[in-house]
């Protein structure tokens, strides 16, 4: 078949031959029917029959892959896309370097190939569980349709994994598939897998910044899995960050428009300083220092997603050809750093380092510094909307060691700045970098619904275009009574 075009005449929209593959359909049909409860258990609640504006995939060229069209969620088309495949590809990094790609799953690094499809896998549900109840407290229709966009896609996402496991890991995949409908974001007895897929996502902005901050790491692992000797995973990988984009587009708009419509409101006002937060919390929009808040939280919860800085795992991945480094194709070294070094930071005597560290050892944390690079553009992007109306304010990252969970800064308590504070200091500061519950109170009571076409909440500057040319009071959201 043409890889280009998807079939959409089966229950499972692919173009990936499934009605040649009479195993894998089988398989696929019969974990249908669970996914069906499990979105309708655990995905958007109280909109499940209202008609929602989405794009579908019907298509993997770049030119034109998606169609607009009104949808209620449960039928949407969720379907198995992969990238067109390269001819006579080679393994392009570790030690097989230079070797066909692989189409089969290698024997010998079976289990550690699972493992990283199912963690990608598990992510996917997550997010769909953390956002379920934010349609409810939807800014706009546009905002509850982005929303919707996003959740739909990550259940793309999910049986994009689900079917690299059902075809390629037999039983194992089979349980594996189970497993991934079978855990939940938060749950004390079957959690997910990663502790940000745990968290809850109380508001709008912690949706915006999500989005832009830890769909962002989805995109950097996806990148170094899209350079993976597996060509299933490859291709899997490609198509999904065509998608993954969109995502990240809602977050950094999304924050963007915060800041605008505050910045908009202090200048209507008369309200010069940036940290008068009472005056700017009057006017029914998010100051920005709560906004730094917000960002610090979500970035350092995210770093957490890369790993351990030194890491055994990620080594062996990349010397086994399975998981890259982000753009790995458009880097010069030798792509098998048996030799080469990294620097890493570390806590030595109390203070942080930069450690000349084994390059091997050392790809969670150059990783890592591919991310926050990436991050740090989209910040400055925000500050350009605040210059624009003059404010005095900077949104800036906290440095990578503050208010870490895992890996090398998870036992120390350091400030935004990259300070070593004691417990009692930090007791003390906290709320100075994190959400206090007053701000949380805030923003909590400024969530009120806005579901008239073309309206938008209080907080939220209206964005600069529609989705899809659509006009201003399009109807993104026909919202079932």
């Amino acid at each position: 078949m043409n890889v280009m075009n998807v079939d959409y005449d089966g229950l499972i929209p692919n173009n990936v031959g499934l009605n040649q593959d009479m195993r894998v359909k089988k398989a696929l049909e019969k974990w249908h029917p669970g996914y069906i409860n499990w979105w309708h258990d655990m995905g958007p609640e109280g909109f499940q029959q209202s008609l929602v504006y989405l794009r579908t995939a019907v298509s993997v060229d770049p030119k034109g892959w998606a169609k607009f069209d009104y949808v209620r969620m449960p039928e949407y088309k969720w379907g198995i896309l992969l990238a067109p495949q390269v001819e006579d590809r080679r393994v392009p990094f570790g030690a097989h370097r230079g070797e066909k790609a692989w189409q089969e799953v290698p024997g010998e690094y079976r289990a550690m190939l699972r493992r990283l499809v199912v963690i990608q896998g598990d992510t996917e549900p997550a997010s769909v569980e953390q956002q379920r109840h934010l349609g409810k407290t939807a800014p706009s229709l546009y905002d509850m349709r982005n929303l919707f966009q996003v959740n739909v896609e990550e259940g793309r996402h999910l049986w994009a994994m689900v079917y690299l496991l059902q075809k390629y890991f037999g039983a194992d995949g089979r349980e594996e598939a189970e497993a991934l409908l079978q855990r939940r974001s938060g749950d004390p007895d079957t959690p997910r897998m990663l502790g940000a897929f745990n968290e809850k996502t109380p508001d709008w902005l912690s949706f915006f910044m999500f989005t832009f901050f830890t769909d962002r790491d989805g995109k950097m692992q996806l990148e170094a899995l899209a350079q993976s000797g597996f060509d299933p995973l490859s291709r899997t990988c490609r198509f999904m960050l065509t998608e993954e984009a969109h995502h990240m587009f809602v977050g950094e708009t999304g924050v963007g428009r915060v800041i605008e419509r505050t910045c908009a409101a202090m200048k209507e006002n008369g309200i010069e300083d940036p940290c008068d937060i009472d005056a700017i919390r009057k006017l029914g929009v998010i100051d920005l220092p709560t906004v730094q808040k917000k960002l610090n939280i979500h970035f350092s919860l995210t770093l957490d997603l890369f790993g351990n800085e030194i890491s055994t795992n990620a080594a062996n991945a990349f010397h086994a050809g399975l998981k890259g480094r982000f753009r790995e194709d458009k880097l010069e070294d030798d792509h098998q750093l048996e030799s080469s070094t990294y620097p890493v930071l570390r806590l030595v005597d109390g203070k942080i380092v930069r450690d000349e560290t084994a390059a091997l050892s050392a790809l969670n944390m150059r990783l890592r510094d591919d991310y926050v690079t990436d991050c740090a553009a989209g910040v400055s992007r925000w500050n350009k909307i605040i210059e624009k109306y003059g404010v005095p304010f900077q949104l800036k990252l906290p440095h990578v060691a503050f208010h870490r969970h895992i890996g090398e800064f998870s036992k120390i308590k350091i400030d935004t700045e990259g300070n070593v504070l004691s417990d009692a200091e930090w007791e003390k500061r906290k709320d100075d970098f994190l959400p206090s519950s007053r701000d949380r109170d805030f923003i909590e009571n400024l969530m009120q619904p806005e579901f008239a076409p073309g309206k938008f909440a209080s907080w939220i500057a209206p964005p600069r275009v529609g989705i899809d040319n659509k006009p201003g009071d399009f109807e993104y959201v026909k919202i079932a009574e």
